[in-house]
Formats: C-alpha cells, structure tokens, sequence
C-alpha cells in the first residue's frame, strides 16, 4: 500500500549504529517483496529475527480438483461447510488457479501459534465477527465488514473477541493493491477513487514483547505447513517504517458509484492482483433514469471467470441465493439475472445487496471440499418465468 507510514522508535538515518540501553544494537530487518525493488518496511528488534530451535513438516496441503469437467454454472452453500477451530490452519479451499485460491473458515478459537503465509498475500473479508490481528508490525483490529490485507511473510496471530468469526481468505500469488487507476504517478488515490487514504487503517498499537523461550510458528510455503519454533517471542519490534505492512478497509466505506444507467462492476472494483480483481457490492442508489433497467445485462466473461460471495441475503439479478452463497459463472457460457428480476427492477430506487466479488483472468479449479455443499440444480434455475 503506497502510504509511507511510522510506529515507535528508529534511529534517524537508516542502517545506521541503533543501540539498547544495554549497549547491544537493535537487530535490523528489512521486510519486502520483489527482492529489493518492491514496496518494503524496515523493522527493529531487540533480538536477531533468525533464531531457530527446530523446524518440522507439519502437513502438505493437497488440494483435490472436482474431476467433473461439465461446464455449468455452479453455486455453493457455506452455511453447510464444516471447518476447523484455527483461523489459519482450517481454511477449507473451494476455489482456487495458480493466481488466486479463496478459502473459508469459521473460526472458534484463538490460534496457540503466530502463522506467516509466504507463498501468497491474504485478503481476509470477515463475514461476521471481531476482534486484533497481532502482527510483529502492531496490533490491528477488525470487525464484520472488514478487507483486511496482510502482506506475505507478515508474521501475526489472530485474537477473537466474538467468535465464531466466518472469514473469506483470498490468496494471491501476486501482490495486492489498489488499482492502478484509481492512483496517480506518485501512488495517492486520486479524487475518483471510491476510496481514500483516511478510510484505510494501519496498525496503531505496537506492544514490544522481550521474552526467551520457545515459540511455536506456522509459516506456509510451497504448499507445506512448516512448524519452526524460535527462540525468543517474535513480537520484539520496538519501531519500524516503510510502505509494507497489513491493513484494513471496511466495506462500508467503499463509495459505490451509479449512473443515469447502468454501470458495469468494473466500477465496484476495490482491489486488483496478478490474474484477479475483487470488487464491492454494496447498498446504493439505483439508476436513475425512468426507464433504466437496474439489474445487469446478460453477459458472457469471455476470458474470465465470475464468483461472488454473498455477504447478505440480498442480491438484485438473483433468486435461491442466501446468506454465505457463492456463486461461480465460469469463461464459455453466458450469465445474467434470473427470470423476472430483470421486470422486478424497473423503477425500483435502490438495493441493500452487499457481496464481494471476484474475477479471474484464468479458469479455477473447484475443489473437492465444495463438491458436500453444492447446489446441484444451480444452473437450471433459468428455465422457466
């Protein structure tokens, strides 16, 4: 995120002698992507950041294909997918290409462990729920409504204070970011954008923890759980700065736009990744033309494919959906609003849908957990008024 931001003590000149009162020098790491070229933070410990006892396997994460190839669209039911405790270990994939993974968990309990994903960053959509995210960069909190970006090879460890908390985890292989064009050539989002710097949040609170022992972490790579467990607390950053960190956006901030006719979801866009983009549906006015017809159009995502996560049980273009549905409209075959939305929606001055969508620029794959909770007869439910 293109925002220069400072918490707790660094010394004025950067690699440069920063010491304790014990005499000993702060330990210096620098945390950033695409080597030394990309959006990076520099962070100083109390201790070495490389002090390990042990590192083991912990499990490969196989992810099983849907062997049935038919193409169709499809709609699956959250409501019914049976998940595990942890916020980080138990996310059930459901959808995911060698760009982007969603994932979804309904989380009960604190993790006992601090997790750093280094394979992917994370875009975590809380469906319900609240409470911190504890990052070696600061505490960030987190309520229902919100995006929350955590960066790849962030180490942080989820607190609950409302559990169950029911998170949607994108995982990009690339980095993710604002789009390109809601930012001018010095990284500020611009007039237009639906968003604007003061909505993002970015940690505020930094405990510094100087505690030796053995702490466990999980970091994920190449499709492993790796269990490496260190030597002193992780969390011993006394002051860091940079332009790479986790942050927040509620969706309820997100400015939707309308037009005297009907716009097109590249509007609703809120975030964009290598091969995706994720937009927000939120309540808003509708068109505002006599005859404008407020639902979408039929279209066919030619080159893309289309999945939404209904994040109420309100959608204009759709009828059977509920509260946690998502849906994927797959690149080969058209889609649009079910029988008689498109009538429904002539006159009508506004909607309360809110949805998080995102689009892929290669095909994804359906996973073999999504297959318990599918609707079968999804693609039929055109036929007939």
């Amino acid at each position: 995120m293109p925002i220069y931001h400072r918490l707790g003590d660094v010394p004025r000149k950067r690699h440069s002698v920063f010491r304790q009162k014990s005499g000993e020098m702060h330990a210096e790491e620098l945390i950033g992507n695409k080597g030394f070229t990309g959006p990076a933070s520099l962070l100083y410990h109390l201790r070495r950041p490389t002090g390990v006892r042990s590192a083991k396997t912990l499990r490969t994460l196989s992810w099983e294909i849907d062997p049935d190839c038919a193409l169709r669209h499809r709609h699956f039911l959250t409501g019914g997918l049976k998940t595990g405790p942890s916020p980080t270990l138990d996310r059930a994939p459901l959808l995911f290409n060698r760009d982007v993974a969603l994932e979804f968990v309904r989380a009960e309990k604190d993790d006992d462990h601090f997790f750093r994903n280094s394979q992917g960053d994370e875009i975590v959509y809380v469906s319900e729920g609240e409470g911190v995210i504890e990052t070696l960069m600061g505490e960030l909190s987190f309520r229902q409504g919100d995006y929350v970006v955590i960066p790849r090879g962030i180490l942080y460890r989820f607190r609950l204070h409302k559990p169950p908390c029911v998170l949607l985890v994108l995982e990009s292989a690339g980095h993710v970011r604002t789009p390109q064009r809601y930012r001018n050539e010095f990284g500020q989002l611009l007039e237009h954008a639906p968003y604007s710097e003061r909505d993002i949040r970015r940690p505020q609170t930094l405990h510094v923890h100087d505690e030796k022992g053995s702490f466990r972490t999980v970091v994920k790579k190449g499709n492993h759980l790796v269990e490496i467990v260190l030597e002193h607390h992780p969390f011993d950053v006394i002051g860091w700065d940079g332009y790479y960190y986790p942050w927040a956006l509620s969706i309820y901030d997100f400015e939707p736009r309308v037009g005297r006719f009907h716009l097109p979801p590249p509007v609703h866009q809120t975030f964009e990744g290598d091969g995706f983009v994720v937009c927000s549906f939120c309540p808003r006015p509708y068109d505002f033309d006599p005859k404008a017809i407020p639902v979408p159009y039929n279209h066919s995502n030619v080159m893309s494919d289309e999945v939404l996560y209904y994040a109420n049980s309100e959608f204009m273009s759709r009828k059977g959906i509920q509260y946690g549905s998502i849906t994927l409209h797959p690149d080969g075959i058209p889609h649009g609003p079910h029988p008689g939305r498109t009538e429904e929606s002539v006159g009508k001055k506004e909607t309360g849908e809110l949805a998080v969508m995102m689009d892929t620029f290669h095909p994804l794959h359906v996973s073999k957990r999504a297959i318990d909770i599918e609707d079968e007869d999804y693609y039929r439910s055109w036929l007939g008024n």
